[in-house]
């Protein structure tokens, strides 16, 4: 194998995760040497992909949602000094790596201080600028401040329309290190038969998985179409159960997920930005149900309704009947791309 690269998605639900499988499918393809670093399910899910690649725990950031939206800023801000000292701990664990894994480059999914002046760093995020309310203009221009202290920042969107981030991704402010790849998917579409009316694909922090779990699970008792669930919980063991017309697992992992959402003939999901862009890939219908207080997923659902694509609807406002609503939408769209690994990767090349 060639030099090694770092790979380190932040642990924040499964989607900065999951985006980082194409990335990593890649540098192998490229021959360089991936070395996996994250925590919690995220670490957990990619040892699960990649079970002959080196996987290395760093400390977590340990953020958790409120059980009510409106007081999630709140939190956050009353976690923060956890989240800097989590920062400082990753700038630490970071400098250990590269020293004893000979690491000669970084990929960093969000993880703030995953990065290291004497090796080429790469950000990964499609937040330009980061929502949050009335506090926007301060939490992008902390998230812009820490963008700086990386080489170059990979936004998986496209740089012009259509795109899939909308103004999250697409900002006046500019700057030179910054690159659009073109949105990030590790699902291809297949030709299949298609065997489930409705596939719910959970993911996120707790305690917003399980409660929207548990809603779920009552709203789709009685329903009387085919339901495959997917909880979203990546743990040691696969388990499945059955129980009427609905199929339940806890996860599904790589091809058995693509086989799954290709044979379901729509998605009901959070309007996590990962999860769009695989739709989008697969040119799914879908019906999104954003996190409660998460700015990000609120205005992504909302965008995507708005321009007729997917509906979407608050978590308590949820009820069966509005899958009827997907109907009046013409559901997300197939991008025809494919990301240039080899010009990105030319960061790394150099000695």
């Amino acid at each position: 194998m060639g030099k090694r690269i770092l790979v380190a998605p932040l642990n924040w639900g499964l989607g900065h995760a999951t985006r980082c499988i194409p990335i990593i499918n890649a540098l192998i393809d490229n021959d360089f040497e991936p070395v996996i670093a994250s925590d919690g399910v995220a670490l957990e899910l990619l040892k699960k992909e990649f079970p002959d690649l080196e996987c290395i725990e760093l400390p977590g950031y340990d953020i958790k949602y409120s059980k009510k939206g409106c007081f999630l800023k709140l939190k956050l801000l009353k976690d923060s000094p956890k989240v800097i000292n989590a920062i400082k701990a990753e700038k630490k664990a970071t400098k250990d790596i590269i020293e004893n894994y000979n690491i000669k480059g970084i990929i960093s999914d969000n993880r703030l201080g995953v990065y290291n002046k004497h090796v080429p760093s790469v950000f990964i995020t499609h937040q330009l600028q980061v929502l949050s309310g009335n506090t926007t203009w301060l939490s992008t221009k902390m998230h812009q401040k820490i963008m700086t202290k990386f080489d170059e920042c990979w936004v998986p969107d496209n740089v012009g329309e259509p795109n899939l981030s909308g103004k999250l991704g697409h900002t006046h402010l500019s700057h030179k290190s910054v690159k659009y790849i073109g949105p990030l998917s590790r699902f291809n579409k297949l030709d299949c038969e298609k065997i489930y009316d409705v596939m719910v694909l959970l993911s996120g922090p707790e305690p917003q998985r399980g409660l929207l779990e548990k809603k779920l699970l009552t709203e789709f008792k009685d329903y009387s179409g085919k339901v495959l669930f997917v909880k979203g919980i990546v743990e040691k063991e696969h388990q499945k159960s059955v129980e009427g017309n609905m199929t339940i697992h806890n996860f599904l992992m790589g091809k058995e997920l693509e086989k799954a959402l290709n044979e379901s003939r729509l998605i009901l999901s959070r309007s996590g930005y990962t999860t769009i862009m695989d739709l989008a890939k697969l040119g799914k219908k879908a019906f999104f149900i954003p996190t409660p207080g998460q700015f990000e997923q609120e205005y992504l659902a909302k965008r995507l309704t708005e321009d007729g694509f997917v509906p979407s609807c608050k978590q308590d406002h949820f009820k069966i009947e509005k899958l009827d609503e997907v109907k009046n939408h013409k559901g997300l769209e197939t991008f025809d791309y494919e990301v240039n690994f080899k010009r990105l990767f030319h960061l790394f090349k150099g000695e």
